[in-house]
């Protein structure tokens, strides 16, 4: 009907979910590459999920105003904590040998900074689920519970690749999560 606003079916929200869930997922693959424990699991894929939720419905509040204001930055904020936390794991294994203990990427600063990059897109979302009038509730649930699962998936199917690499992970991680926000910087400045 003319004049009334389009609407999301719950196919087209459940793509939503798992396009955002993508960044999550392959983050997830490099973190599980260095921490292997069920609780580093968890812990990741619960914050990723909470995140994905919380910015989409950040976007949804916020509204395009909002949006437009941090829309010309976004990719760069995502860029730069990716490329810092990878070159933390890069700069980690040198000092290995000053430290008893690699860091730990899902506690303190580092997990939040890897939720908030993986999560940027989800404000965008947001606007435009407001938009479209989608069930706000169930999409934010879903973009949250589909990004949690994709953590975990991607925990449970990095063990062949850990395995394959030993002890260069660390290392291979790092490289991973640069080359990720390098990417989110390109296709946000082509």
């Amino acid at each position: 009907m003319k004049g009334q606003p389009a609407t999301m079916s719950l196919l087209e929200l459940i793509s939503l979910a798992l396009a955002l869930a993508v960044d999550a997922f392959s983050v997830g693959v490099s973190v599980a590459l260095t921490h292997r424990t069920p609780r580093q699991a968890l812990r990741l894929s619960f914050h990723f999920g909470l995140f994905q939720s919380l910015l989409a419905l950040v976007g949804i509040l916020a509204g395009r105003l909002l949006f437009a204001a941090i829309q010309h930055i976004d990719h760069w904020v995502a860029c730069l904590l990716l490329a810092g936390i990878g070159l933390r794991m890069l700069r980690g294994e040198r000092d290995e040998g000053r430290r008893a203990q690699p860091s730990d990427l899902t506690r303190g600063l580092s997990l939040v900074g890897l939720s908030l990059a993986v999560s940027i897109d989800a404000a965008a979302a947001g606007v435009g689920l407001a938009a479209l009038e989608a069930p706000l509730a169930l999409a934010v649930c879903l973009i949250g519970l589909v990004s949690f699962l994709a953590t975990l998936l991607a925990f449970a199917l990095s063990g062949p690749l850990r395995a394959r690499l030993g002890r260069h992970a660390e290392r291979v991680a790092g490289v991973v999560l640069i080359l990720l926000g390098v990417k989110i910087l390109v296709e946000h400045l082509r």
